[in-house]
């Protein structure tokens, strides 16, 4: 449902839902206002149904859901409240308080909305307009611009056709939009994107009982037309290093079992495509798995418990979760190496089990959005399956799943089926209502039609490509932001099945002589790979201080930014105590 805003700065539309709370709503309003660059000041808000009838807020009727306060879509509530002088006396946790109650407006968990990346509000700025040249068609002076060579929108399908891009990127969809939802200059802003909801309102308010034992049109989700999305979050998937990669393959190399691993890096821009987006990848981390030749198995919980310890410290290393990856390799038996192509356009790219996977994991890594109306609007979170392709060697494709899969994956409206392309749909139980699904598709005439898609439809119609490839001059070069020097020679964990461990004689094998080497360009090399600063805080020598100081001297590539925190380093207690440890180990 939609409740208006009415206050000196205009008026301001709200999406929520009846059972949300009067203080969930005022956060996504606080948040709006602070992206006008207006600071509300909470604990002076009164509002009301008339100009009239405004009246201040207590903690009790914050806690209240929208329904019981007898408001409904499209309700105007009227709004007031003393300026602020500035955005910096707002509450730093971006909170709003009524009657010293605090409600956090930065969690995404109750659907609020929380600060999208400084990438984005960077995008945001720009309007990604894609040059042209003057063409022999220009009857104008140097000077001048028209039809033939003014600039291009950043989504001109035209522009990408010929330059082989396969998707537009998030922020020209988003622009694409803009145009057509935001027209007028000085009127509210209507947020223009809106996250799938496939799900049956079980608190529906029409005067029925909740599902299963009533329903109506507006509690039930409509019927359902999958197509192929036109733009994706993520353009390019960048390795940092042709090392990392070939260290995940060696572990199926050496012992013929499949491998899962989640990769950690940031996003960046991609000049490529217009105002695209790079998934850079720093580091591989394998969670603790049972690795077969088809497949392998993992615990949930013991994967979940492992990987909230690994994300805090890569959160220290300023670097986050940003997708999986994972081997289906099968030699082809000819001795030099070839592997057996198993995807492809004739039988499937991503498994619908993948598919599921990969909806999942981006469910649980959601993107901030200011420009959505729940606050974030899908995921960055990418999906690699390094595979061998058609001409047998061993290659990485690089994937997402569309806001519709996410949709219908939160919903329990698929599974996987026997047909690896193929999603089977579940039927309509107690718990879930499965409207009509349909999906276009073009047939033996080349005609677009509407096909129903129960009981299975391809899952071609949830995948979205992407490009991936090593840094270039065109795409960056590992010196031009912070990050691991060294890829490649400390063991990775949770191998002990492939006879590789981590313990005191791999890492003095590893650390020691450049310790005591005294070139401390060797030394910086040596610390800064991502398992060994994993494998020294698990062990647990250095205090939180000095193991800030080991993360800051490993990630800076600039000798003149690692030099200092470095030295400070060898001089500490904790330090001093691992070289004797190690001195003294076997």
């Amino acid at each position: 449902m939609l409740l208006r805003f009415r206050s000196k700065h205009g008026t301001t539309r709200i999406q929520t839902a009846p059972q949300d709370s009067l203080s969930s709503v005022l956060e996504k309003f606080a948040a709006q206002m602070a992206q006008n660059s207006v600071a509300l000041d909470s604990n002076s808000l009164v509002m009301g149904r008339s100009p009239q009838e405004k009246v201040s807020l207590d903690a009790n009727h914050a806690s209240q859901r929208i329904e019981q306060l007898g408001l409904s879509h499209g309700d105007m509530i009227y709004v007031d409240w003393e300026e602020k002088t500035n955005q910096s006396d707002m509450n730093s946790s971006g909170s709003v308080a009524i009657n010293g109650q605090e409600f956090n407006n930065s969690s995404i968990k109750t659907g609020l909305q929380s600060p999208q990346s400084s990438l984005d509000n960077k995008l945001d700025k720009e309007d990604g307009l894609i040059p042209r040249t003057r063409s022999n068609l220009c009857k104008h002076g140097d000077k001048g611009m028209c039809e033939y060579c003014s600039p291009l929108p950043p989504w001109d399908r035209e522009y990408h056709e010929k330059n082989n891009i396969k998707h537009i990127s998030f922020h020209s969809y988003l622009k694409q939009l803009e145009k057509s939802t935001n027209k007028k200059q000085g009127s509210s802003y209507i947020a223009p994107l809106t996250q799938p909801n496939f799900k049956i309102d079980k608190h529906c308010t029409n005067g029925h009982e909740p599902w299963p034992k009533g329903i109506c049109s507006k509690c039930q989700p409509s019927a359902i037309t999958l197509q192929q999305q036109d733009f994706r979050l993520v353009d390019h998937v960048e390795f940092q290093s042709s090392q990392l990669v070939n260290d995940f393959i060696e572990a199926w190399r050496s012992t013929g079992m499949q491998r899962f691993g989640y990769m950690f890096g940031r996003y960046d821009r991609y000049d490529v495509t217009p105002l695209g987006v790079k998934a850079q990848v720093e580091a591989i981390y394998e969670p603790p798995q049972y690795d077969e030749q088809d497949g392998l198995t993992m615990e949930p919980e013991v994967v979940k418990e492992d990987m909230l310890h690994v994300n805090e410290l890569a959160k220290q290393m300023n670097l986050e979760c940003i997708g999986l990856i994972f081997t289906d390799l099968t030699d082809a038996a000819n001795g030099d190496g070839s592997v057996f192509c198993k995807r492809h356009k004739d039988s499937f790219f991503l498994s619908s089990l993948e598919v599921i996977m990969a909806a999942k994991h981006q469910l649980s890594h959601k993107n901030y959005c200011k420009h959505s109306q729940q606050g974030y609007f899908s995921s960055r979170f990418v999906t690699c399956v390094v595979s061998g392709n058609l001409k047998g060697e061993i290659d990485i494709a690089s994937y997402q799943v569309s806001t519709d899969a996410e949709a219908l994956v939160e919903a329990e409206m698929i599974s996987g089926s026997t047909h690896p392309s193929m999603a089977y749909i579940n039927e309509t139980t107690i718990e879930r209502y499965v409207p009509e699904i349909f999906y276009m598709k073009k047939n033996e005439y080349n005609l677009t039609i509407k096909e129903n898609a129960k009981p299975a439809f391809p899952v071609e119609y949830l995948l979205l490509s992407l490009t991936h490839g090593f840094p270039t001059e065109q795409t960056g070069t590992p010196n031009s932001t912070p990050g691991f020097s060294t890829y490649h020679g400390f063991p990775w964990p949770n191998r002990q099945a492939m006879g590789i461990s981590q313990d005191y004689l791999e890492l003095k094998k590893y650390i020691y002589p450049a310790a005591t080497s005294g070139d401390y360009r060797v030394l910086h090399d040596k610390l800064s790979n991502f398992h060994f600063l994993l494998y020294v805080h698990s062990i647990q020598v250095l205090s939180s201080e000095e193991y800030s100081l080991l993360i800051k001297a490993a990630m800076e590539r600039n000798p003149e930014l690692w030099e200092e925190p470095l030295l400070q380093l060898l001089s500490t207690n904790g330090w001093q105590t691992l070289i004797m440890i190690l001195q003294e180990s076997m």
